[in-house]
């Protein structure tokens, strides 16, 4: 029976192939999700150990965070583009959480990220929420906790007021479209932990910086930053 049931997967994977998410080509046995060429092509950043990296200089005077950090580059028509396009538009979540165990396997080496005790994701508004089903900073943060061993928790930071997108926004009106939109709801659980603040892609920083800024009003909490690309 299991040689059957054997031969019959071959047949459907035959029939219906498993296609890479970042370049759309067959995958073959052992692999999921991305194929092998790709995932060792990645542009990855290797910004753990770069303590000054370019993610973190983007908070220097505006958070006082412990570490920043962003697994990959994002370049436009680039892999990267096409996996964040299939893990935020088109329901695959299972990439945030591939990319999460990523990322969590290069901040367990970090002397500072080893000492996170919580991690928080950017949170979307209910209303968005809603309508995408799924939050993708959420399903990072679950990758990342598998291999870094610190839980998540996702509804002490809560996004009270729904925001327009930022994409088409200057660096200014992304600041100031961010004010005022996080809150702590019970700032005793964190007080005096080292919170990972996670979130996808990272441009002008301007949605951490909010989080962050609210996080930090809480008693002796320390803030160190996670996200899964980085964008100029």
């Amino acid at each position: 029976m299991k040689l059957q049931a054997g031969y019959l997967a071959d047949f459907v994977a035959l029939l219906f192939p498993e296609l890479c998410q970042a370049c759309g080509e067959s995958l073959v046995a052992g692999e999921d999700l991305i194929c092998t060429d790709c995932r060792f092509s990645l542009p990855f950043t290797n910004f753990h150990l770069k303590p000054d990296n370019i993610v973190a200089q983007q908070f220097w005077g505006k958070l006082n965070a412990e570490a920043a950090y962003a697994l990959c580059y994002f370049v436009k028509g680039g892999k990267m583009q096409h996996l964040m396009h299939q893990f935020k538009y088109k329901g695959v979540q299972k990439i945030g959480n591939m990319l999460g165990n990523i990322a969590g396997e290069q901040l367990v080496l970090s002397p500072v990220f080893k000492t996170v005790d919580l991690i928080i994701p950017v949170p979307l508004h209910k209303s968005r929420l809603r309508k995408r089903g799924y939050n993708q900073s959420s399903c990072f943060a679950q990758g990342i906790s598998e291999k870094l061993s610190a839980p998540v928790a996702e509804n002490n930071l809560v996004r009270v007021r729904a925001t327009e997108t930022q994409t088409h926004r200057s660096r200014f009106s992304r600041f100031e479209n961010m004010q005022e939109v996080f809150l702590v709801s019970d700032p005793e659980k964190l007080k005096n932990k080292h919170i990972l603040l996670v979130d996808d892609v990272v441009t002008t920083g301007s949605t951490l910086e909010a989080c962050g800024t609210e996080l930090l009003k809480v008693e002796g909490l320390k803030l160190s930053i996670a996200t899964i690309a980085y964008a100029e």
